[in-house]
């Protein structure tokens, strides 16, 4: 009798531990999840920030008539920069193109390498990528290339407008520009390569979801991309004007 005892109260604290670890892995995976989900929605919170301020800007900002032409708009909140001319680069970020419907659910992306000007060793620096025409968007739906190879790429004009002797509708897919210590120009950026987010992707969405699907806008934006899209349709709905 007092060994079935024994017996069933070792099995009942054998449950018990099981269940509190269970219990303890699941929350903590919860906990994990929720942290990486916000720190891929903080990130579309904060591209439409970086987008919102530099538009804010009355002359050190993207031309009107460059953000109106542009087929995608991609946004990299905090490139890291390692070095003056050489050393580490890299960046996530996020970008939405123009759809029937209006502005696409946000697709995140990496970049990384390359040879970036107007370096400042170490610090931080915000990117913004314009893709200029169908070409260049077709190299951005491949979800991986390389600028200056796969897809031409320059610095872009700044200014509340373009001027009429510029030849920025010529010139590159991709034009670019940068923000460091609040100082607003046009990026030379070549050799670095654009590639999907795909732990990004499925943080935000649940699943994987391919470029095109999202870039194409072939899936809802979910309510977390709002902050970059509606931003991003206010400044280009003024810019169209």
């Amino acid at each position: 009798m007092m060994r079935n005892l024994l017996v069933l109260l070792l099995l009942g604290c054998f449950l018990t531990c099981f269940q509190t670890t269970t219990l303890s892995a699941n929350t903590q995976d919860d906990t994990k999840a929720a942290e990486v989900h916000t720190k891929a929605s903080g990130r579309v919170a904060s591209a439409g920030t970086v987008l919102d301020e530099i538009q804010a800007a009355p002359d050190q900002r993207i031309p009107e008539e460059v953000l109106a032409s542009a087929e995608c708009v991609a946004v990299v909140p905090s490139l890291l920069n390692g070095g003056f001319v050489v050393g580490g680069r890299y960046g996530k970020g996020v970008a939405s193109c123009r759809t029937e419907k209006g502005w696409s659910a946000p697709a995140f992306f990496v970049i990384g390498g390359g040879s970036f000007g107007l370096q400042i060793g170490g610090q931080a620096t915000d990117l913004i990528m314009l893709i200029m025409n169908k070409n260049g968007m077709d190299h951005l739906l491949s979800s991986q290339f390389k600028l200056g190879a796969d897809a031409s790429a320059a610095a872009g004009p700044v200014g509340r407008h373009a001027a009429a002797d510029t030849d920025w509708k010529m010139r590159a897919q991709v034009l670019t520009y940068s923000r460091s210590r609040g100082l607003f120009a046009g990026l030379e950026l070549s050799g670095a390569v654009i590639k999907q987010d795909k732990n990004s992707t499925r943080e935000f969405y649940g699943r994987m979801v391919p470029f095109k699907t999202s870039l194409k806008g072939e899936i809802e934006a979910p309510k977390a991309a709002y902050p970059f899209l509606s931003t991003l349709a206010k400044w280009a709905q003024q810019a169209a004007k």
